[in-house]
Parts: structure tokens; sequence; C-alpha cells
């Protein structure tokens, strides 16, 4: 587990599935990354998630609002095979929109790709028309790259050369 002033990130488990359901039933929430799902699918997303922990050793954290307690989202490392790059993503449930809380996630798991996984830079692969991810990628320092493997969507980049979490997002 590892947090931030507000946030607790912590591996997925079978606890998170009704927010999780939830979460993922919501079109708007859903629209850049695969639609709404039902509860098989959520259930089916929330293993893959919590099963790429076993096989890698890493995956999305599941986060959690240090203040309430409950499941706010997911954050953090992906990198199947034939994958654009090792990637830090997010998503959040509707309410917790304009938060801030996709920036902190992001930063505090950038911090533990490059000091724990190694990793010398991490992918951002982000919807062209989603505004949001687009803003908090900018905010935690990436830029864009050109990839011809990422389909339609944008790729920003952070590299742990030319990145610090300074003036970033509280880290806790």
């Amino acid at each position: 587990m590892i947090e931030t002033e507000r946030l607790l990130l912590r591996h997925p488990s079978a606890v998170d599935l009704p927010a999780w359901t939830v979460f993922l039933s919501e079109a708007e929430v859903t629209r850049f990354i695969g639609g709404p799902q039902d509860a098989t699918g959520a259930w089916r997303n929330l293993c893959l998630f919590a099963g790429a922990w076993s096989v890698q050793g890493y995956s999305n954290f599941s986060v959690i609002e240090k203040a309430t307690g409950r499941w706010i989202g997911r954050a953090g490392a992906w990198f199947p095979p034939g994958w654009v790059g090792p990637e830090i993503g997010w998503a959040f449930s509707r309410d917790v929109w304009g938060r801030g809380y996709a920036t902190e996630a992001a930063t505090r798991c950038l911090i533990w790709a490059f000091e724990e996984l190694g990793w010398m830079e991490a992918v951002h692969i982000i919807h062209p028309e989603n505004y949001a991810s687009i803003a908090v990628a900018k905010r935690i320092g990436a830029i864009p790259r050109v990839s011809e493997n990422a389909q339609k969507n944008l790729v920003y980049v952070t590299t742990r050369e030319g990145w610090s979490p300074k003036d970033r997002a509280t880290t806790g």
C-alpha cells in the first residue's frame, strides 16, 4: 500500500466489487475506457487488475479516499504484452472529478514506478477527446509523443530523467 495526503492506494480486492461495479456501469465515466459494463464485466475487470499483481508484480491500485474510506477509482501501472509502453493510468468515479485526485494519484504512482519498479519512463494513453485526462497528463509533466501503436489515442510520456515530483501534486 502507498499513500498520499488524501488517498490510500492498495491492491484491488473483492471488497471493491460493489463500488467497482457502479463505476463501470456509468456511461460518462467509462466513455474513454471501453464503455459501460454489467456486473459480470465489472467482476472480470476487477479480476484482470487484481490478477496482474500476481502475474507481473504490479498493476492498478484501488484508490481509497482517506476521509471517507470509500473506493473512488483506480490508478497505477499497466503494461500487458503489446502495449505502447509501461503506462501509469487513472480512472475515477464521477462524483470525485475535479478534486485533483487523478493528479495526486498519478504523481504518487509515478514516484512508485520510478523508485520501486525501476521504470525509466511511463506513458499515458489518452483518447483525444478526454480533455480532463490530457490536463492531468500535462499537470504531471508529461509531454506528447508520436506513436503509431496507440491506434487513435494520444500518447503522453513522463521520463524519469526529466521529471521531478517537486511542484506536482501532494504525494504524502
